[in-house]
C-alpha cells in the first residue's frame, strides 16, 4: 500500500509525490481502476477549489499536466486487459470550454470497459459532433465542460445533432463540475452522469448486459 496519499497529493498539486505515489502502487500491483479512482478524487478536489476561488487557471492547468503524466501508464495498464467491445461513444468538452482532465479520466474509464472512445478533444464545434455521429455512429455521446458559460453551447450542440435528424439514434450523457441532474432537461441530454462510473452503468443498463 502506498505511503501517499494520491487524492490529497494531486490536491495540493504536488507533482513529484503523486508521479511517485502512481509507480509505487502499480509496482505493489494496485488495480489500476482503483489507482485511477484515487487520481479522480484528487482532481476534483482540484475543481472544487477552483470554483471557491481558492485556485486559479493556472493551478487548473498545473493539475490537468499531472493528470496527463500519471494517466499515460494508467491507460497502458488498463489496455492490456482483454475485454470485448461494448459500445461506441463520441466524447468531447463543448465549444469555448478548454477543460480535458474531467473528459480524459471519462475516455480512460470507458475503454477499460470495453466502450470505444472517439475523443474529438476540447473547444468542440457543433458540426464536429454532428459530422463525428454520422461518420461513426454511436450508440453514445458524452459531452463534458467545467465553465456554467458554456451550457448554452452544450445546448446548441444537442439542437445541432437534433437539426440534422440524428438526436433519435443516440443516447446522449453530460458530465462535468458544474453540471447537475436539472442541466440534462435543460439541455436536452438523456442523462447527467456525476461520474464515469456512471456512464458505465448507464450504458450496460441501455444495452441491457450485466
Amino acid at each position: 500500500m502506498s505511503t501517499i496519499d494520491l487524492a490529497q497529493a494531486l490536491g495540493e498539486l504536488q507533482e513529484d509525490e503523486v508521479i511517485a505515489g502512481v509507480e509505487e502502487q502499480l509496482a505493489a500491483g494496485t488495480d489500476p481502476m482503483a489507482i485511477l479512482g484515487e487520481v479522480q478524487k484528487g482532481m476534483e478536489i482540484v475543481g472544487k477549489r477552483f470554483e471557491d476561488g481558492e485556485y486559479y487557471l493556472s493551478e487548473l492547468l498545473f493539475a490537468a499536466d499531472i493528470f496527463k503524466k500519471v494517466n499515460e501508464p494508467l491507460s497502458d495498464k488498463l489496455a492490456g486487459r482483454e475485454t470485448a467491445k461494448l459500445a461506441t461513444m463520441v466524447l468531447g468538452t463543448v465549444k469555448n470550454d478548454i477543460h480535458e482532465f474531467g473528459k480524459d479520466i471519462v475516455a480512460t474509464i470507458l475503454r477499460s470497459n470495453g466502450v470505444e472512445v472517439v475523443d474529438l478533444g476540447i473547444d468542440v464545434e457543433y458540426q464536429a459532433f454532428v459530422d463525428a455521429i454520422r461518420e461513426k455512429k454511436p450508440q453514445f455521446v458524452g459531452m463534458s465542460c467545467m465553465l456554467t458559460t458554456v451550457f448554452g453551447e452544450m445546448k446548441n450542440t444537442i439542437q445541432a445533432i437534433d437539426d440534422a435528424g440524428l438526436r433519435d439514434g443516440v443516447q446522449i450523457y453530460i458530465g462535468g463540475g458544474p453540471v447537475d441532474e436539472s442541466l440534462a432537461g435543460h439541455v436536452g441530454a438523456d442523462l447527467y452522469c456525476r461520474t464515469a462510473q456512471d456512464a458505465i452503468v448507464a450504458i450496460k443498463k441501455h444495452l441491457g448486459v450485466n
